[in-house]
């Protein structure tokens, strides 16, 4: 039974049902036992390795997007300073990291080329962990995961309609990409594979690391 974090994800949310579902072998249990919360790895038991929102969010197995994720930090300020994983992307290749020892949690906007890091890297317990990441799951919208074009307007559901359901390795990618000269237009989305996309758009240009939300307003927000 699932707990209040993963259906206020699911039902308030309005994520459910899950899509391309994978069920998770013990080899991948036992890598990540006491390196990522027993409550995610609770979901990987209870669900499996999904698509949620008709594949607008996934959960993912984050030994896929180990390389993947060093080549786009490894050049970067936060390399080093956590042990990181994706735990979660978007259809549009938006990837979610967390701090093994830190909780930290932090997208990756992979066609903005930017990360928003969180306001600390310090170490916390296991108990504080855990409950970071029911937030995550919670506090996940789908206004969040989106991705809007260049007038402000959400590009999901068009991009469903336009191009149909993704598969677990697949996003919807802008072609040209951004880096290039594309243009965020729906009629320049194309269903492609996600690591494929990823691993070049991490050699387009060089990641940004964002201000954090402590170091633009200040420890009084």
């Amino acid at each position: 039974m699932t707990d209040e974090y993963f259906t206020e994800f699911l039902e308030g949310e309005g994520f459910a049902p899950a899509i391309e579902c994978r069920s998770v072998d013990e080899e991948t249990f036992s890598h990540y036992r006491g390196k990522l919360p027993d409550r995610l790895l609770k979901y990987w038991q209870e669900y499996g390795l999904c698509g949620y929102g008709d594949g607008l969010f996934w959960i993912v197995n984050p030994a896929d997007y180990k390389d993947i994720l060093e080549q786009w930090l490894i050049n970067t300020t936060l390399w080093g300073k956590d042990d990181y994983h994706v735990i979660a992307r978007t259809a549009f290749g938006t990837l979610y990291i967390w701090g093994e020892k830190s909780g930290a949690r932090m997208p990756l906007d992979a066609y903005e080329h930017t990360l928003l890091p969180s306001d600390t890297f310090v170490p916390v317990d296991k108990e504080t962990k855990e409950r970071f990441m029911g937030n995550f799951f919670s506090n996940m919208n789908k206004e969040y995961s989106d991705t809007c074009d260049s007038g402000g307007k959400f590009l999901f559901k068009k991009a469903l309609k336009k191009l149909g359901p993704l598969k677990h390795d697949e996003i919807y990618a802008f072609v040209p990409a951004l880096a290039l000269g594309g243009s965020a237009d729906i009629k320049n989305l194309q269903k492609v594979k996600i690591f494929d996309q990823l691993s070049i758009l991490a050699q387009l240009e060089e990641l940004t690391i964002m201000k954090t939300v402590k170091e633009v307003f200040g420890n009084d927000l």
